[in-house]
């Protein structure tokens, strides 16, 4: 099982050193969240809570995932990094080729690209873009970024992207995963036909046995083998070796989580924030690793 550190409203100073204590604790990967900016009002209700707000304060920072990945991997060894997820439909595919293909050539092996879709008119509407096309956008956006990303000269004739042929330098040695968010019946289909693996919201221990089960039931739809394909998401269940075990017998395969929420303490304090890390590694990951090996 794979552990991401989840790094969603993180003071912009806390971000480099909060990477460098997982690098060295031995997580697996560090995982941003994309917000451009929060409207004062919004129009429609917030998907993952029970009455439809927000939870966070206007002022919570959310540092570009494109920025921060960059200076992480440089601050760091051997963590891998991905967006969770990249609001895809918000941007222009070439655009989001260019700053993916150019992390992924400069870290070889160490950039992942999860991309979802944003539930706010007030973004699509600032951003210049079409909400409601963001579904069937989202599918192609995936299709441009990946031939894109192969390198050499690529053309694409599309209902919503059109372009001549072009290629786009540097581009990776290797093929960039991409990894697709979202419970809904779309979101699941979506990963299954065009995704290297799929990515959830936060979820207790029975629910996220049900999207696992609905996930590997697309992949079956589609035609898909389940192995090799990321089940990832952020399980509300204790952080003990045996719960995550449980979950990964269950076929989530990676678990995204933020420790210091699970640990005691203040969340809110630097140095407690720097302890979970190790406490989580020591913890779960460690002792996690030994049962497999063992088994």
């Amino acid at each position: 099982m794979k552990f991401t550190l989840a790094l969603a409203m993180c003071p912009p100073e806390r971000i480099l050193p909060l990477a460098r204590l997982a690098d060295e604790a031995g997580w697996d990967a560090v995982a941003l969240p994309d917000s451009v900016f929060y409207p004062e009002t919004v129009s429609a209700p917030y998907p993952f809570t029970d009455d439809g707000e927000r939870f966070w304060p206007a002022d919570t920072p959310f540092v570009d995932p494109f920025v921060a990945i960059p200076a992480m991997a440089a601050a760091t060894e051997r963590l891998d990094f991905f967006t969770n997820v990249l609001k895809a439909p918000l941007r222009e595919p070439l655009l989001i080729a260019k700053a993916v293909g150019s992390m992924a050539a400069m870290f070889p092996g160490r950039i992942g690209l999860g991309v979802g879709l944003s539930y706010l008119p007030e973004e699509f509407r600032w951003l210049g873009q079409d909400k409601a096309t963001r579904g069937a956008r989202l599918d192609e956006q995936i299709e441009v970024i990946r031939e894109v990303l192969a390198g050499g000269w690529v053309e694409h004739h599309g209902p919503h992207y059109d372009f001549d042929r072009l290629r786009m330098e540097p581009s990776p040695r290797e093929p960039v995963p991409i990894h697709v968010g979202g419970h809904s019946d779309a979101a699941m289909r979506r990963a299954a036909r065009l995704a290297d693996g799929w990515i959830g919201a936060q979820s207790g221990r029975d629910d996220l046995v049900d999207l696992i089960g609905r996930v590997h039931a697309a992949l079956d739809a589609a035609g898909r083998d389940r192995a090799g394909f990321e089940v990832q998401a952020t399980p509300l269940v204790a952080a003990t070796p045996d719960a995550m075990a449980d979950l990964a017998h269950a076929g989530l395969t990676g678990v995204i989580t933020i420790p210091w929420y699970f640990s005691g303490g203040d969340p809110n304090d630097p140095g407690h924030q720097d302890e979970s890390i190790a406490w989580f590694a020591d913890t779960v990951i460690r002792p996690l690793r030994a049962q497999e090996t063992a088994s």
